[in-house]
């Protein structure tokens, strides 16, 4: 397998820290940005110690600048994003009757504005090397909708339609785009709620259990392959059966 450069927004997250492990284990070169620098340090140190290296790079990706800034750190530190998964999300959970702009902004900033603003400053390189593999993590919630997430499902269910319209453009350039969905996965968010609404989540999932991070970061990984290059504009839905649509 060819070692690429692969970045993964909001890394230092559950299903973040996955897709790092599991790429930096096919033999990638692995890159994250961060926030809040005390916390970045002890997840480096923790992965560390599990003998993975990943290149870390402040930058908040609601920020264009910043995300320029931060390609071309990671490109003069590990080489050129040739893979690049935009993981990184929030939630401001309210029913739209009492959201506030603030609210809404911050979750179509975080989830969907960013995916332009880390794949923007990579994609042209991606061209001009005619290979690259851009993955998008959306949510079971773009699909179905959600009560009280209005925000996050609109920015959600924005980022396949960022997926499909990049893949049709990139195409002819060995460019793959695709979007990976999941349902309710056990990250530390999701374990943090209550259990008797997490008995209530899984009581309608047919698998009959919450997802597995690593789970998640199979499917990216196996998007990002050399061999996966003739499937492209794609949503995977990976939620138990919660949701099966189209």
């Amino acid at each position: 397998m060819t070692q690429r450069t692969a970045l993964v927004t909001g890394g230092t997250g559950g299903i973040g820290s996955a897709i790092i492990r599991y790429l930096a284990g096919q033999g990638h070169k692995v890159a994250t940005n961060y926030r809040d620098e005390a916390k970045a340090e002890a997840w480096r140190a923790a992965m560390a110690k599990d003998g993975i290296e990943v290149c870390m790079v402040q930058a908040d990706v609601t920020d264009p600048e910043a995300c320029v800034a931060m390609a071309r750190v990671i490109e003069e530190k590990c080489g050129p994003v040739e893979i690049l998964v935009n993981n990184a999300g929030i939630t401001r959970d309210t029913t739209f009757h009492k959201m506030n702009y603030q609210q809404w902004t911050d979750v179509i900033n975080t989830n969907l504005n960013a995916c332009f603003n880390v794949t923007r400053p990579v994609i042209e390189g991606m061209r001009a090397r005619k290979w690259g593999r851009v993955v998008q993590i959306s949510s079971i919630n773009g699909q179905k909708g959600q009560y009280g997430q209005a925000n996050y499902a609109a920015a959600k269910a924005g980022m396949h339609g960022f997926t499909i319209s990049l893949a049709q453009e990139n195409a002819k350039f060995g460019i793959t785009v695709n979007t990976v969905s999941p349902g309710y996965v056990g990250t530390d968010m999701v374990m943090a709620v209550p259990e008797e609404v997490r008995e209530k989540i899984v009581a309608q999932i047919p698998v009959g259990r919450l997802g597995r991070p690593d789970e998640i970061a199979h499917a990216v990984a196996f998007l990002t392959r050399e061999e996966t290059a003739w499937m492209t504009g794609a949503n995977l839905a990976i939620n138990g059966g919660q949701y099966m649509g189209w």
